[in-house]
């Protein structure tokens, strides 16, 4: 397919996959993940390729998750895709899928639905100015699968509870010491820091690596389960005054009140 939303580039045996969104600091859209998973897809069978590398446009953010302007469920051939109109947990799920290491390389933002992807994948370099952290209970959303669950499991249960209940942020250094990322350069080395890590992985056996990260994911899979009920109630909690109360405050750039709109 052609792609509006990424860009993708083979080099040296490495797919980069680049959200190519900048004036909405990356934000996704549903075409943004159906261009994704395609592009996802191609990289991840082929055997010429031993590394994937996601990462975001521009210097100001890797990804801030789904783009609270876009709510039409349409991602470009006017049907619809995916429990909340956007198939986003099939991507999730095929970062996990494909037999390759994914790296995520970010800079700038990883908020959201971002840091959630960066979450997933096998490996997270940061730059200095990364910033993680999590909207959703701000905005009315949640990730009810990855995004919490596996969360806890990289940082902890009672860290990964602060990053939900309290969206607050944290600097590249407060993820790299939580377990979040692997390792924090300066701005200006980030892209020769992936590439070395890259070029070090074409030296590793592929199918020793393919191995492991199955085995990896076998021990953690339940999740995917436990995110698609989640996604199922999620669908209906959009649908609801306090969800909406949350995107609309955020567009109207007030402080939402959802006491009066709650659901229970």
């Amino acid at each position: 397919m052609s792609y509006e939303d990424i860009l993708y580039d083979v080099k040296n045996g490495v797919a980069t996959v680049t959200i190519n969104r900048p004036k909405v600091y990356n934000a996704f859209r549903p075409r943004t993940c159906v261009e994704m998973l395609d592009a996802f897809m191609k990289a991840g069978w082929d055997t010429s390729i031993g590394a994937i590398v996601l990462t975001g446009a521009g210097g100001k953010a890797f990804c801030t998750g789904g783009d609270q302007s876009d709510h039409s469920g349409q991602y470009g051939d006017g049907s619809t895709r995916g429990t909340i109109g956007m198939p986003i947990e099939e991507f999730q799920s095929m970062i996990r899928d494909v037999p390759k290491p994914v790296i995520a390389k970010v800079r700038g933002y990883a908020i959201g639905g971002g840091n959630v992807l960066a979450t997933i994948c096998d490996i997270t370099i940061a730059a200095e100015n990364a910033v993680f952290g999590q909207v959703g209970p701000k905005v009315g959303s949640v990730d009810p699968g990855f995004g919490t669950a596996y969360l806890s499991r990289i940082i902890g249960e009672k860290k990964a509870r602060e990053f939900w209940y309290f969206c607050r942020r944290y600097s590249a250094q407060e993820a790299e010491r939580m377990g979040l990322v692997n390792k924090v350069v300066p701005n200006d080395q980030l892209d020769a820091e992936v590439d070395a890590w890259c070029a070090e992985l074409a030296e590793r056996s592929p199918t020793a690596i393919a191995i492991a990260k199955r085995s990896f994911n076998a021990d953690s899979d339940n999740i995917r389960g436990i995110g698609a009920l989640g996604f199922e109630a999620l669908a209906l909690f959009y649908g609801t005054d306090e969800s909406w109360e949350g995107r609309n405050a955020f567009r109207e750039k007030r402080k939402p009140d959802f006491v009066k709109k709650r659901v229970r």
